[in-house]
């Protein structure tokens, strides 16, 4: 039981997060709670795919540029899949980066 807890916590935090940077990103929309909860779900999704198929060093989990530039590229693909979600090349470089700086403080990945 306390296995799906946390994951259903890491969501909450993550939807959090991508609403925060909603509000001080330049070019990356404001999403609702639930559009928010949608979105980190696809991006964890996504980011599985990624590490499932090329390695633990390319996902936006790895270290480096790399990683910082495929959660870029995650942020960006995810709008075409969220609903009211617009975020441009800009503002999702900006995202990765701020997300990157609050997941240092309050990780939404369990490690």
């Amino acid at each position: 039981m306390g296995d799906w807890l946390r994951h259903v916590v890491r969501f909450i935090v993550s939807a959090l997060v991508l609403m925060f940077v909603g509000l001080i990103v330049p070019g990356f929309s404001m999403l609702s709670f639930w559009n928010a909860l949608l979105a980190a779900i696809v991006i964890a999704g996504i980011g599985y795919l990624i590490e499932t198929a090329i390695g633990r060093n390319v996902s936006p989990f790895g270290r480096g540029v790399v990683g910082f530039l495929v959660a870029a590229a995650i942020i960006y693909v995810t709008q075409f899949i969220v609903p009211t979600m617009t975020v441009t090349i800009l503002g999702a470089l900006i995202a990765a980066f701020i997300i990157g700086l609050i997941d240092m403080f309050i990780p939404t990945t369990l490690r």
